[in-house]
């Protein structure tokens, strides 16, 4: 039998195979005696979408035909594309495919060793290109189920999309200064935020975006994050309004303490999740409620003793980036993660989307059945509240193909977890003999390493980490500086990176902003921990990509680059 799908403008029809009703065949659809149009054919069948055909409409003269109605046609040509493209991306896209599907052989010094990259396989390569057959484009309803399907996961209010994590960050901080907030937690110009000198500029960007004051305690060189015992010195009563701090590298600040601080003198956290999708970080139970925690993150085991919660789950808002090299990927995108204040996502969502007043979101209208029914700032009554703004905003949204990408990407995301820590694991493990030459980062709270595991010190929290990278700084007695090293294994194909911007304050844009507005930012006390990240450490890739013989590669190079500087 044949089934004619549609007469094309060339008068040529297309054609599936058709069985009847029974055991599905691969790709395949269902259909019913309503789904037929028109023709002969009235019982219930099968097509097999990958056996379809464009063949002359002469040809099927002799042969039983129908043809199917708008909407079952949309779903065999929509089914029959995903089967093009899954092929397509089996054939073309190995090379992204999880390190335990790899099919592209690895040639030590031959094939580069990525530092990180993007991970998939062909279901995101279908869901992107399957949701741009609808041609919706702006964010709509794959948008909409990854923030839902997001927060869930992280056991937050609210997830917000936006298209980047460092927009991320700067809705994060902007949403802050609404007037709508209580004249003493708002955010407003001349404010200070505390915040760490090592790491990624945009983490630290929108505090003087907004025209309020950044002040830098130093980092340890150690975990990468901030030294929280010099928040009390960088505290000043009445200016002092937030703390804004990523969690460096996938390692979890000292979530406990900044908390604490935090509450102490009622200040906002903004958590830079942007390196750490998946971290968690666990306190004693009777310091967690203390703070208002009683309860663990969502899928994270119970304890009698413990409160465990991913991080991006503590503070009042968090971001996340889905940039190829991070925790999920959508090529481009970021969100905005509302933890626990309700009220916060509107403001956000008012920033993000050019600062208007309204909440439908494209492409729905009137959702607050009062749209001619507002009077707010001078506008007369009844201006259209579609075009009614309360903040100076941007547009800072991604597209829908893209939060479709990100849903089949959120799936894998334990996977993707685990497979960092292996990772790390592996090459902390593979490089352990060469603690003559480098120093090796410790989670947060971790006072040592074996192979057995992390010791931990006495506060009774511990973290787990979720790595973006492996960082090494090299010791001052070795004889090669962390350059040299970055130059060698460049030279050998295995990418590598310093820890972002390094100590910030040695940036030419704050050189620069030092001498034009020195009362712009504070800095407390000297910087030498972020000194020491700038001047000794790099990092090599723990993404779910990297293979045992990369790996393997990686830990060989490095010895054999220790021995040859060796005299």
């Amino acid at each position: 039998m044949a089934l004619v799908l549609t007469t094309t403008e060339e008068g040529d029809c297309l054609v599936a195979a058709m069985q009847q009703a029974g055991p599905g065949a691969p790709a395949s659809v269902e259909f019913a005696a309503e789904d037929l149009a028109s023709g002969s054919l009235q019982e219930a069948g099968i097509i097999r979408v990958d056996r379809l055909s464009t063949l002359p409409t002469s040809a099927l003269a002799p042969v039983a035909c129908g043809s199917l109605s708008e909407s079952k046609l949309r779903e065999v040509l929509k089914r029959w594309n995903a089967v093009s493209v899954r092929a397509f991306s089996k054939r073309f896209h190995a090379a992204q495919m999880p390190a335990d599907q790899a099919s592209v052989p690895f040639v030590a010094g031959s094939t580069t060793v990525p530092y990180a990259g993007r991970v998939f396989t062909e279901e995101e390569v279908e869901a992107a290109v399957g949701t741009t057959l609808d041609f919706w484009l702006t964010l709509g309803p794959e948008g909409e189920a990854f923030e839902k399907e997001l927060a869930a996961l992280l056991g937050v209010k609210h997830s917000l999309l936006v298209n980047s994590g460092s927009s991320a960050n700067l809705v994060a901080l902007s949403a802050l200064t609404t007037h709508k907030l209580p004249a003493h937690k708002r955010l407003q110009p001349g404010d200070e935020i505390i915040t760490c000198a090592a790491g990624f500029p945009t983490t630290v960007a929108p505090i003087l975006q907004n025209g309020m004051v950044p002040v830098f305690v130093d980092n340890s060189p150690v975990t990468g994050n901030a030294l929280v015992e010099q928040f009390e010195a960088a505290f000043v009563p009445g200016k002092t309004k937030a703390v804004m701090l990523a969690h460096a590298l996938g390692n979890p600040f000292d979530v406990a303490a900044v908390m604490e601080f935090c509450r102490k003198h009622d200040l906002w956290l903004v958590e830079d999740n942007c390196d750490a999708l998946g971290c968690t970080y666990s306190m004693p139970k009777e310091r967690a409620n203390a703070l208002g925690f009683t309860e663990n993150s969502p899928g994270i085991p119970g304890s009698d003793s413990h409160i465990t919660r991913y991080t991006g789950t503590w503070g009042d808002l968090s971001t996340q980036s889905f940039y190829p090299p991070h925790h999920l990927t959508m090529g481009e995108g970021g969100a905005v993660n509302i933890v626990h204040r309700p009220p916060l996502k509107s403001y956000a969502e008012s920033f993000r989307d050019w600062g208007r007043d309204c909440w439908c979101p494209s492409g729905k209208d009137n959702t607050c059945n009062k749209r001619f029914c507002w009077q707010l700032g001078e506008l007369p009554e009844g201006y259209d509240h579609k075009y009614i703004y309360s903040h100076l905003g941007y547009n800072l949204k991604p597209l829908d193909p893209q939060a479709a990408i990100g849903r089949c990407q959120l799936r894998k995301l334990p996977a993707f977890i685990e497979a960092r820590k292996q990772n790390w694991d592996t090459l902390r493990a593979g490089l352990a003999d060469l603690e003559e030459f480098f120093e090796f980062s410790l989670p947060t709270h971790a006072t040592g390493w074996s192979r057995a595991g992390f010791s931990w010190d006495a506060t009774g929290c511990s973290t787990d980490c979720s790595w973006f990278g492996f960082m090494l700084r090299v010791r001052p007695s070795a004889p090669f500086t962390h350059s040299q090293l970055g130059r060698h294994l460049d030279e050998h194909k295995i990418g590598n990176r310093m820890l972002f911007g390094g100590n910030l304050l040695r940036q030419p844009v704050f050189i620069q902003l030092r001498k034009d507005r020195p009362e712009s930012f504070r800095v407390i006390g000297d910087t030498p921990g972020a000194d020491a990240i700038m001047n000794t450490a790099l990092f090599l890739g723990t993404y779910p990509g990297l293979t045992e013989a990369m790996l393997q590669y990686e830990v060989d190079v490095l010895h054999s680059y220790v021995r040859s500087t060796v005299r």
